[in-house]
């Protein structure tokens, strides 16, 4: 990691515009990201990870999505009053995505070679000989076996760890600056999911790019984080190092994650869970969204909205009694 910093979300909102009503999906989220650094973002189905990587990207259905408020500064520059000319620029060119599920991703009646090339000739202007060489060497660079045959395949004709390789091949096509990977393992096996995982770590570590890593993977953070953002109803409820967030989680959901994590060592006994659902996003309840599913509630928390406490060293806790959690305290 370096003190270069290429992304900043600063108090973001973005709400959806539905039939049954207006859902705050986004409130108030803030996060940056360094060249070279790798930040995972944790959270449960729902809690607008995805959605704050696609507010990024410029990707958002508008409507429903409306982007109430905050800023997106790639290098300092607001993405979110850019020209869309200028956003198409810096999308993929410089900001890359790796999406959940690759099938859907890929188009499945171009071949996969064509589809890495189509952006290369668009983008770079390059001939189709020259297209065709090139995604032939990101293909061999994410280690897709007969790179030169398989090129001329379609997205079927791969499995789903080299479809998702040949969505990494993509994302890597035009070299950029910051790389989103949401869910980049979903639906893998393990041994599959260990190796794109290690590719992605060697590409960042060659290429110096910043990654944003979207998951509910515990374990694969702990492998490959710098940092971790934990998300809950819209909000960042703890941000900090990642070995000092395994150490002593400062938020009681945070503390529930862990929780609920298997170990060897408690093999045979009941896992914990956390109780409840997350909240609808309809109608998310007053003070602390996760209140409802807290074993650490008091009444204060269903009333006030917790801000972010600073807890030192760059990690904060949007809870009212972080010192205590972070401490171990009951």
């Amino acid at each position: 990691m370096t003190d270069e910093l290429l992304l900043e979300v600063e108090d973001l909102h973005v709400e959806f515009r539905t039939s049954d009503g207006v859902a705050t999906v986004l409130n108030g989220v803030d996060y940056s990201v360094h060249a070279g650094e790798t930040l995972a973002v944790l959270g449960e189905s729902g809690s607008g990870k995805s959605v704050t990587a696609q507010t990024v990207m410029g990707i958002l259905d508008s409507p429903p999505a409306v982007v109430t408020g905050g800023a997106v500064r790639y290098r300092g520059e607001d993405l979110l009053t850019a020209t869309e000319e200028r956003r198409r620029e810096v999308r993929g060119g410089e900001i890359a995505m790796i999406f959940q599920d690759a099938l859907s991703a890929l188009n499945p009646v171009f071949t996969v070679g064509f589809q890495i090339e189509e952006q290369l000739r668009v983008r770079l202007g390059m001939s189709k000989k020259d297209a065709r060489k090139r995604a032939i060497e990101l293909l061999d660079i994410v280690r897709i076996p007969a790179a030169a045959r398989r090129v001329r395949e379609y997205p079927h004709q791969f499995s789903g760890g080299m479809r998702q390789r040949a969505m990494i091949a993509m994302s890597l096509a035009l070299d950029p600056d910051l790389l989103i990977a949401d869910e980049p393992t979903t639906a893998l096996d393990v041994t599959v999911q260990a190796q794109i995982m290690d590719l992605l770590a060697e590409i960042q570590a060659e290429r110096r790019m910043g990654l944003i890593l979207i998951t509910h993977d515990l374990a694969v953070v702990a492998e490959v984080a710098d940092r971790i953002a934990v998300m809950y109803a819209g909000r960042i409820v703890e941000q900090a190092d990642v070995t000092e967030l395994f150490r002593s989680p400062g938020h009681p959901y945070t503390e529930a994650l862990m929780a609920s994590l298997p170990r060897l060592d408690l093999k045979g006994q009941t896992l914990e869970t956390i109780k409840g659902l997350p909240p609808s996003l309809l109608n998310v309840p007053p003070g602390c969204p996760f209140h409802p599913r807290c074993p650490r509630a008091e009444s204060r928390c269903e009333t006030e909205r917790p801000a972010l406490h600073s807890l030192g060293f760059g990690r904060v806790s949007a809870c009212h009694f972080a010192d205590e959690v972070v401490s171990g305290r009951v």
